[in-house]
């Protein structure tokens, strides 16, 4: 297998204890800071003009067509505030799975409360817009190590967040929470999640500088692992990379609650916490437009479509996964194969769960004709362009992916990080 590609399936490490939130925004002071020279009314008030992958996404386009209604996600996190303007109506019951004081709507640190708001935000009160703004949350509160440090915790808090989530309304799990550990209580808890025809999102961390270890839930082989892009297009500094990663979506240069005061927005690196948020909504977007389909079908039809370039089909970035996610093709265009309804796109092995058609829309197509790939290119933000024999350019909007070809692998440029 070459260097920078791999078609194999997730590594494997010894067991061990579970450990950290997966979000870069809320300890990162040196390059998260308020919006200068305003207050929290008026920063709040700009909060969802920040949301720089709105417009090469088509969000608003899409939303003429679905809002992701009828989806329900469960955030596996810090906790869910549902007072906050945006997410006012948007928050169901949940579970507190710490054990600890509060509930699931006591959130300790912002993070859980930001990743609800950008898959279903409403962006009342000047609030995030999530990209799936019909969708409800069903919040699942666990345990950062911080947490766990200040409180007596229930020491399976994921695992049991992660089998309550499958038994729950939920078709999709996005947990932006994880650890270089594997859990027997957890790994039997996801494969139940997945027998239940739940769709699991989890972040693939942001240690990409720092050892760059596989993370759990997202290298389990049932999990959906998420890296980060920044706002170039660039696989994100800090995301982590390896056959793990199945896909990417926006994670960087992002609005998140500064801390558990909700006072105020911060701007900064939200990673791949926040790319799985997003991702999370995108697949909501496109079950809500297709609710015959399973979850199978749902996370085919995102790979199918997702922007790669010239890269060869089937091939696996260990960067990108399968590449960046542009759920308009589907929403606008009606391209995407959503394959087998029991046929799991991660593993390649038939699954149970929710039943679904068992064979592509005739609405969908994953080899369109020469004519009809420029124009899903342009309905969705994204067109190939060739510059010479090492280079491709992936643009999204604008947003330029480079791609770098190189002793027959190709490895995603990365760039020198910012203060």
């Amino acid at each position: 297998m070459t260097a920078g590609m791999s078609q194999t399936r997730k590594r494997r490490t010894p067991h061990g204890l579970r450990g950290r939130l997966l979000g870069t925004m809320a300890v990162a002071a040196a390059w998260s800071v308020g919006f200068a020279g305003v207050g929290p009314s008026a920063v709040a008030a700009d909060a969802e003009s920040k949301q720089w992958y709105l417009k090469p996404m088509h969000a608003e386009e899409m939303w003429k067509t679905t809002t992701g209604d009828g989806i329900t996600v469960a955030v596996i996190d810090t906790g869910v505030n549902s007072s906050v303007p945006s997410l006012k109506g948007q928050v169901l019951k949940g579970l507190d799975a710490t054990g600890a004081e509060g509930d699931e709507t006591d959130d300790y640190n912002g993070h859980g409360t930001t990743m609800a708001e950008l898959i279903a935000g409403t962006g009342q009160g000047g609030g995030l817009k999530g990209l799936a703004p019909g969708s409800k949350i069903i919040p699942m509160r666990v345990s950062n190590t911080k947490f766990q440090n200040e409180n007596s915790v229930n020491a399976y808090d994921s695992a049991d967040a992660i089998r309550a989530a499958a038994d729950s309304d939920a078709k999709i799990i996005s947990m932006s929470f994880g650890s270089e550990f594997k859990m027997d209580r957890e790994i039997e808890a996801v494969k139940y999640a997945q027998s239940k025809g739940k769709l699991f999102f989890a972040a693939v961390g942001n240690e990409a500088e720092e050892g760059n270890k596989p993370t759990y839930p997202a290298a389990y082989p049932e999990v959906v692992g998420v890296g980060a892009t920044d706002r170039q297009g660039k696989v994100s500094d800090t995301s982590q990379h390896g056959d793990f990663v199945d896909i990417a979506a926006p994670g960087d240069d992002l609005p998140f609650w500064c801390d558990e005061h909700f006072e105020r927005y911060c701007q900064g690196n939200g990673g791949t916490s926040a790319a799985t948020a997003i991702t999370s909504a995108a697949a909501a977007l496109i079950w809500s437009a297709h609710p015959e389909w399973t979850a199978n079908q749902v996370l085919n039809v995102l790979f199918d479509t997702a922007g790669r370039g010239d890269w060869e089909k089937g091939t696996l970035s260990n960067y990108l996964g399968h590449g960046i996610i542009r759920p308009a093709v589907n929403i606008l265009k009606g391209t995407g194969d959503p394959g087998a309804a029991d046929i799991s796109p991660l593993t390649k092995e038939k699954t149970s769960g929710s039943a679904g058609s068992a064979a592509p829309s005739t609405s969908a197509s994953s080899q369109p004709g020469e004519k009809n790939k420029a124009e899903d290119a342009a309905m969705a933000g994204s067109s190939t362009e060739k510059d010479d024999s090492s280079q491709l350019g992936l643009i999204l909007g604008g947003v330029a992916v480079v791609v770098v070809l190189g002793g027959g692998a190709f490895v995603l440029a990365r760039r020198r990080r910012s203060a």
